[in-house]
């Protein structure tokens, strides 16, 4: 891949966030924090499908640990979490929430700041990951987030600064990006970034599936609880799905180019999933990114029943075609097949994070999921107005998504957003 200036930067930043790591380990606040077999004291924000995973997973990892507290806006899916998780006889012994521990409503997350816990794993709806990062980081905890970590810039900036944070005093932050911790992608990377494509050209990547699950609305919700129980829906609480899903495959675009776009375009729109059951969201995507140095990369993301699917990754450079999904493999002058041990990637993101607290050698991802965040919203952006969104622009936007505060009451839904009409 031809290095530029954007590629070294990048590279670069890279090198300065592990320079700062070690200088903040060598002053020892956080060097002993879980060493060897120090148990753990875990806290978990977020008792959806995804948390509930998430802090199985982290309570899972070599070593001992412990849940200590929990929280979530609504007392049944709290205390669902902690059901689910006692149903395991070995994580049952791990658990020790209190009542006191459990922590319900809005401001749950600041009660578990406060527990006397060593790693949060953050796994909210999207709209609330930057103040829990920005509290977690705060409390000097090591942290898990889910990806994305925000809805819009603002939330971004926000996540970016916590991050500088969290470099400065020694703080381990792993995302849900969980690609960076799957075998044949680390594997394609590591060919990709040595040049076995040659200069880069272009890249696609596609998440097209089929619908995902709705709660039917009850009687006695007000608008709000009905839209953060339907958070899929709502722009101000997943970003749409092109950033709560999409961004995954955007990393990996990223990932392989070492840079994030200058500037993108797109379209998109609300076909087939028109009932207001589904809120406002789009139901399909289609953006065109550039990237320094000329390359684009054309992106598709679509939730529609019935429609072909496909979720990949793949990267054209003049030498060779790389291919990430199903299959990993590279054609071309470098001809390659990824045949080694595959591995859980969800369960190694969180082994990778507590071996790195108990080894005093904490690593970062702060800064990545943040610019693979703000690369998705980018592209919402641009579909959601129909014009072309630079990267800078994006970063500097002060649209701001959701309400001031979160009472359960009347909300209404934003509109179907129109290209042409709908500010960036």
């Amino acid at each position: 891949m031809t290095t530029t200036r954007r590629s070294f930067l990048y590279t670069a930043a890279a090198a300065a966030t592990a320079q700062s790591l070690l200088r903040a380990r060598d002053q020892g606040r956080f060097a002993r924090q879980g060493q060897g077999g120090d148990e753990l004291k875990v806290a978990h924000v977020g008792c959806g499908d995804h948390g509930s995973g998430a802090i199985a997973q982290a309570l899972s990892t070599k070593g001992p640990t412990r849940l200590v507290a929990i929280a979530d806006m609504f007392g049944d899916r709290l205390e669902g979490c902690l059901q689910n998780l006692a149903e395991s006889d070995e994580l049952k012994k791990r658990i020790d929430v209190p009542k006191e521990r459990r922590f319900v409503g809005p401001d749950a997350y600041l009660g578990v700041m406060a527990s006397g816990c060593d790693v949060v794993v953050v796994a909210t709806p999207p709209h609330f990951r930057p103040a829990h990062f920005e509290a977690a980081i705060a409390a000097k905890k090591h942290v898990f987030f889910e990806k994305p970590v925000a809805v819009d810039a603002p939330g971004v900036r926000r996540v970016i600064a916590a991050h500088e944070k969290s470099v400065e005093i020694g703080l381990a932050v792993c995302s849900g990006l969980q690609r960076h911790h799957q075998n044949p992608y680390l594997e394609i990377m590591q060919r990709i970034h040595r040049g076995d494509l040659g200069r880069v050209l272009f890249a696609r990547c596609s998440w097209n599936q089929g619908g995902l699950w709705h709660a039917d609305r009850q009687p006695e919700w007000s608008d709000m609880e009905w839209q953060l129980r339907n958070w899929l829906y709502f722009t101000w609480l997943s970003g749409d799905h092109i950033v709560e899903q999409h961004v995954h495959n955007l990393d990996v675009i990223n990932w392989a180019l070492q840079a994030h776009p200058k500037s993108c375009r797109g379209m998109g729109g609300r076909q087939v999933r028109t009932d207001p059951k589904y809120g406002h969201i789009f139901d399909h995507h289609a953006v065109q990114y550039q990237y320094e140095g000329g390359a684009y990369c054309f992106s598709e993301s679509r939730q529609i029943d019935g429609c072909a699917n496909d979720v990949s990754e793949h990267v054209y450079g003049a030498d060779g075609e790389a291919h990430m999904g199903g299959s990993f493999r590279i054609t071309g002058k470098n001809a390659w097949k990824f045949e080694g041990q595959q591995n859980d990637p969800y369960q190694t993101e969180h082994d990778d994070l507590f071996a790195a607290i108990r080894a005093g050698k904490p690593f970062q991802e702060g800064r990545m999921v943040a610019e693979s965040t703000l690369t998705a919203i980018m592209g919402r952006m641009a579909t959601y107005s129909g014009r072309e969104v630079t990267w800078d622009q994006a970063l500097a936007s002060d649209e701001k998504w959701g309400p001031e505060n979160y009472e359960f009451g009347s909300l209404p839904v934003d509109p179907v957003p129109m290209p042409g009409q709908k500010r960036g």
